[in-house]
């Protein structure tokens, strides 16, 4: 047996799983899609022993692709993802996993008639719809950039702002609640047993007592160039100056969501 052979044998059984997936045709990136993971986690099932948690999952999606079954990846995502489950932590309950710090959505144009606009080359047009960034305690002390580009483009777009921020519970002015702060507060708060509190404004809701429909982003947009693109500032500067937090606080997170509002 050659190095590479005994190579292969000793791979893990998510590795394996996930060659025999390679050689029906799929990508490390299309099985990332189905398990609902990160491709660059795949390739850790060959380089770090990795892929444990979803062995049953891509057992049946290798099964059903090998029995002449959907190979469309909605359809082996949905299938996987009944055997998918989160990894625990030593205590027993399921770990917290870092979603994606950016995000952005795009819909298709359609003209009067609700046909697909297209290009030169046939493919349909495709505008901003929303985005969103979060920023944590680290990116937060050196200006929060990955933030900004998210409010210029709503600005751009005329587009709509809502944002979560997260400091000590003390360091708020209101009660969580109270429609002082923002009418439906409560809805939108998140009590951690570090003594921290996140608190939503501007939230893409409507209804009686839902809180403003956004912040209009131009305006969000001025707000922070004014305090010279830090956007953690511009956000404490106008919770300090409206009365919902005091000027001592530290914001150790904070999430910026833009959405463009829909058409009547």
């Amino acid at each position: 047996m050659t190095p590479r052979q005994r190579r292969r044998d000793e791979r893990n059984e998510a590795a394996r799983l996930t060659d025999q997936l390679i050689g029906e045709g799929f990508t490390k990136k299309q099985v990332g899609e189905i398990i609902g993971r990160n491709p660059s986690l795949v390739s850790q099932f060959f380089t770090k022993n990795k892929g444990a948690a979803f062995v049953e999952g891509l057992r049946a999606v290798v099964q059903e692709v090998q029995a002449g079954g959907p190979r469309d990846t909605d359809s082996l995502k949905q299938l996987a993802g009944q055997y998918v489950r989160r990894r625990r932590t030593k205590g027993g309950e399921r770990a917290r996993v870092r979603g994606r710090n950016t995000a952005r959505g795009e819909r298709t144009v359609r003209d009067r008639r609700g046909r697909t606009v297209t290009d030169a080359r046939g493919r349909a047009v495709k505008e901003w719809s929303s985005s969103l960034a979060r920023a944590g305690k680290q990116h937060i002390a050196s200006g929060a950039s990955r933030l900004y580009p998210v409010i210029e483009e709503a600005a751009a777009n005329g587009g709509k702002i809502g944002f979560t921020v997260r400091a000590l519970r003390r360091m708020f002015t209101h009660d969580s609640g109270r429609r002082a702060d923002s009418p439906g507060v409560r809805r939108n708060v998140v009590q951690r047993r570090d003594g921290t509190e996140e608190r939503s404004y501007g939230a893409n809701v409507g209804g009686p007592g839902s809180g403003e429909e956004g912040f209009d982003a131009v305006w969000f947009k001025a707000l922070v160039d004014a305090a010279g693109g830090d956007v953690t500032a511009a956000v404490k500067g106008w919770l300090v100056d409206t009365g919902r937090m005091h000027p001592e606080a530290q914001i150790v997170y904070l999430e910026i969501r833009a959405w463009r509002p829909r058409e009547d």
